[in-house]
């Protein structure tokens, strides 16, 4: 491939991600070489910041990250940008939800996401053995994790601004009737959705996306889209994929994922697939 992107950006689940949800020390070694190179890396992720630390080995560094889906730029712990849902989408979310029995997560900035004690009981039933074969196990491991240690049970909503909901459910049937509740909701109140599997549905800002977030990065570093890549597997990088100039989906993507890049991986997410695509093109033999 002779284009040499001044910037990459690498979405995490299904992509840097293992099926486990970690990152390899051989892919934080090869995003390490392309930095001393002068290439910028990017993480452009669904998951919000504080997320990140805990599956990334030590010492993981970047030039920056987009998290939520959009939703929110840091260099380092400094924030670049920052969106909000506003309140009162919040709290009308919150009761459809109990009302549908939906399983989801709110995102404060500021603090552990949190999911109201009142609704507990359904909330934790959704992750009750067994996992349907239709779940990814890396999500199940997330929100078994999540349930376990993660969420923070509270009596009503806490923080002023709010990065992002997660939802999600063990039947498709559920989490589509769901996802068509929130489209009917978007009559009402204007927001984003964004999807990274069969199970689950995100809710942003309006016109928020990872392209959105990816734009706002860009500027902050005066780079170009015209000088950009990514990786991604899954729907939620779609806009991403369409923004940059050069896009690379996962061996492990869905074919309608692959269709629109301009190249695939050799290996997937489990075989270190960005590890070695990376440094296939853009590191010298003695790298």
């Amino acid at each position: 491939m002779e284009f040499k992107p001044k910037a990459i950006f690498l979405d995490m689940d299904g992509t840097i991600l293992n099926h486990e949800n970690q990152v390899s020390i051989h892919t934080k070694d090869v995003i390490d070489q392309l930095r001393n190179q002068g290439i910028y890396v990017f993480i452009a992720t669904g998951r919000a910041f504080d997320e990140i630390e805990g599956i990334v080995p030590a010492g993981f560094e970047v030039d920056g990250v987009v998290t939520s889906n959009g939703m929110a730029g840091y260099v380092g712990n400094e924030v670049i940008f920052k969106h909000s849902l506003p309140l009162n989408l919040v709290e009308e979310v919150i009761k459809r939800a109990r009302e549908s029995k939906v399983y989801y997560e709110l995102f404060p900035y500021g603090y552990d996401r949190i999911s109201l004690k009142q609704d507990q009981s359904y909330v934790e039933n959704e992750i009750t053995e067994p996992k349907p074969e239709s779940v990814g196990i890396n999500e199940w491991l997330s929100r078994k994790e999540a349930i376990k240690e993660k969420i923070m049970w509270v009596d009503e909503i806490v923080g002023h601004e709010f990065s992002k909901f997660y939802f999600f459910a063990k039947s498709k049937e559920h989490i589509n009737r769901w996802k068509e509740e929130l489209e009917q909701l978007k009559k009402e109140i204007d927001f984003t959705t964004s999807i990274s599997s069969n199970h689950n549905v995100e809710v942003m800002v309006a016109n928020v996306n990872k392209a959105t977030g990816i734009q706002e990065m860009l500027k902050h570093f005066n780079l170009s889209e015209t000088e950009t890549m990514a990786i991604g597997d899954s729907d939620n990088d779609l806009p991403m994929l369409r923004l940059v100039h050069y896009s690379v989906a996962m061996k492990n993507a869905p074919d309608r994922i692959k269709e629109i890049t301009d190249d695939v991986t050799e290996f997937t997410c489990d075989e270190d697939g960005v590890s070695y695509y990376l440094k296939a093109r853009f590191l010298t033999e003695k790298n």
